[in-house]
């Protein structure tokens, strides 16, 4: 087997920063060993920059790449969710070249894996290229309690067509406000041992709709001519009004987290001192910006030692599908968390949360996680394998 010895000014293994270290790879791309720039021998390649592991991108819906620049920013979530639903219909032509220069644009940027979202089967063709990894997220939606069969059986009609696919995937709830009680109950036995995601707190009218029945939620159920009659207030928040049905699942990824309050974590520690089930935390700080202006608790997350991951939403909702451009983000906003910190979310805790950990996510013997040469000033990057 051939290998390339790697060295730049700085080496992120996907835990820690090092210096003066020399990464073994094979032409392949396989991580043979990490060791002292003296102990590496002869025909070293030298490259400026930063090596680090591929980044993993644990929240996208490739399937929107065409919606582009259409939603205007600050629509609130309301509104946003309404415009997708009504204008995300084009042409499958136009769809289709989207979703191709998508996933380029991510490829380009160092990302080597992705949680994506299917509604449909249009991205099924593209992933079939082989060119990134993904974990397809089949979703489940149906507030209306009487549609709950039909459209648990389109769910999993998609996953049958994604089951083709070497890829994981799993049957996973959209939201806990377009989710029935009667469609949560078909789709739970299918998250067992699976990774599972749901978008979670990304409005404050979320937790007002499950406390107290009121909010914005109910003018978007009005503009969709969806009878809300059923519900019936739980008086605590999104989060406590669901968390529990998640049971079963191996790791559950709580997607954007923009309102989620410290009661919420001290809730998810109470459910789950003994539990196998593990808890993402994905940020799209891009997202929450474009739609409701806001950021999710980030200190807070940091403070309770969650598992940060992270991802960049649609390009609906978002100006790129960049990763570096959401670390650049947080950065902004909050410019003391270490650079090594954020690294490690978008790397080995994104590989951890996908359950791709043992061959993505880290220069470890054996995996074969891509390799990347990062600008740390420009926070820029690009793909060598």
């Amino acid at each position: 087997m051939d290998y390339r010895k790697l060295k730049a000014d700085r080496l992120f293994d996907g835990y820690r920063f090092l210096d003066d270290k020399v990464l073994i790879v094979s032409t392949e791309g396989i991580i043979e060993d990490i060791v002292a720039s003296a102990d590496a021998g002869e025909g070293i390649e030298t490259v400026n920059g930063t090596l680090t592991p591929g980044f993993i991108n644990c929240h996208c819906h490739l399937e929107l790449s065409h919606m582009r620049g259409l939603i205007p920013e600050r629509t609130g979530l309301v509104d946003f969710v309404f415009k997708v639903v009504t204008e995300r219909h084009h042409s499958e032509e136009e769809i289709l070249v989207a979703i191709d220069k998508a996933e380029t644009e991510m490829l380009e940027n160092g990302i080597v894996a992705v949680g994506d979202i299917c509604n449909n089967s249009l991205t099924l063709a593209q992933k079939q290229r082989g060119r990134l990894s993904y974990y397809n997220f089949i979703e489940a939606s149906g507030w209306l309690p009487s549609v709950y069969q039909p459209r648990f059986e389109r769910a999993k009609d998609v996953a049958t067509d994604f089951s083709i696919l070497d890829h994981p995937y799993s049957i996973v709830p959209h939201a806990p406000y377009s989710v029935s009680e009667n469609l949560w109950r078909e789709i739970q036995p299918f998250f067992e041992g699976k990774t599972v995601s749901i978008h979670n707190q990304e409005t404050a009218f979320e937790d007002e709709f499950f406390q107290k029945g009121s909010g914005d939620f109910t003018r978007m159920y009005d503009m969709m001519k969806i009878d809300n009659t059923h519900h019936v207030p739980t008086e605590r928040s999104s989060l406590q009004s669901y968390f529990n049905k998640l049971r079963g699942a191996s790791n559950a990824i709580l997607v954007h987290n923009t309102f989620t309050q410290q009661g919420d974590l001290d809730y998810i520690q109470l459910q789950t001192p003994n539990s196998k089930l593990q808890i993402f935390f994905c940020l799209c700080v891009n997202a929450n910006r474009y739609i409701e202006n806001a950021l999710p608790p980030i200190e807070m997350l940091r403070k309770n030692k969650c598992n940060i991951v992270l991802g960049t939403d649609s390009l609906a909702s978002n100006w790129s599908l960049n990763i570096l451009d959401e670390i650049r983000a947080i950065r902004q906003s909050q410019p003391s968390i270490p650079l090594e910190e954020l690294l490690s979310w978008s790397t080995i805790n994104g590989a951890r949360a996908l359950n791709m950990h043992n061959s993505l996510g880290s220069f470890e013997k054996g995996k074969r996680p891509g390799v990347v040469v990062l600008d740390q000033e420009a926070l820029t990057a690009r793909r060598i394998l």
